[in-house]
């Protein structure tokens, strides 16, 4: 039951919510965790937002609606997006449990659909088309929200992973085939790391869907690669 004041029961406004709700965080967030905190009952939650998922949009939506992005006009289309995606993926870090969100539906929201508005915005400055913009500025973010996600699974489990990587890596030292090329590798900490892999892809994104290039001309290209396989 919502707590009485006065006789009557408590008024709560979306105002409320999302004040609690960004108290209690995205990882812990529930209908029971912010409605303890507003002292009143999860049913006069309902009144406001749509469940679970109302919730999780409510305050998801504003974490990314405070993200603002950089747009270096010196930067060229890989340069750009790979600033986008690490401006995202330092966001996403930033507010734990913002990346699952994320990577359970993107754009969501208004704060989502904002962030893409601005990036194909940014795009067709450097020459894309407007469809060919929203297929570059989500596969960026879908493969920045990935790696985010693993590195934030990995900061969870952090004491457990040091014993399993110090397993894993003595294991490749004892491989007779691996043990060799391993050795030789630089040592590269993970967050060059994750810069590296996504680097990579955007290079290959550019490359596959330079400006100006048709959106069906460059998915034909993908399909035939993988024809057969």
């Amino acid at each position: 039951m919502e707590k009485q004041i006065g006789g009557r029961p408590r008024q709560i406004e979306v105002e409320d919510i999302l004040r609690a709700s960004r108290a209690v965080g995205m990882r812990a967030l529930s209908l029971n965790a912010v409605a303890s905190r507003l002292d009143v009952s999860a049913a006069a939650l309902y009144r406001h937002v749509e469940g679970r998922w109302g919730l999780e949009r409510l305050l998801g939506e504003q974490l990314l609606g405070e993200l603002q992005l950089h747009d270096d006009p010196a930067h060229d289309p890989v340069q750009h997006l790979l600033s986008f995606g690490l401006q995202l993926r330092e966001h996403s870090i930033e507010h734990p449990g913002l990346v699952t969100y994320l990577q359970t539906l993107f754009p969501r929201g208004e704060g989502g659909r904002a962030l893409l508005s601005t990036e194909v915005e940014a795009l067709v400055r450097r020459g894309y088309a407007p469809d060919a913009a929203i297929v570059l500025a989500s596969a960026v973010a879908s493969t920045t929200i990935g790696y985010a996600a693993a590195e934030e699974s990995q900061q969870l489990h952090a004491k457990e992973l040091d014993a399993q990587r110090t397993h894993a890596t003595q294991g490749l030292l004892a491989d007779a085939h691996l043990h060799q090329p391993h050795s030789v590798l630089p040592q590269i900490d993970s967050d060059s790391y994750v810069r590296l892999l996504l680097t990579a892809a955007i290079r290959g994104f550019v490359d596959i869907a330079p400006p100006g290039r048709d959106v069906e001309i460059f998915l034909a290209e993908l399909r035939a690669i993988g024809q057969g396989i």
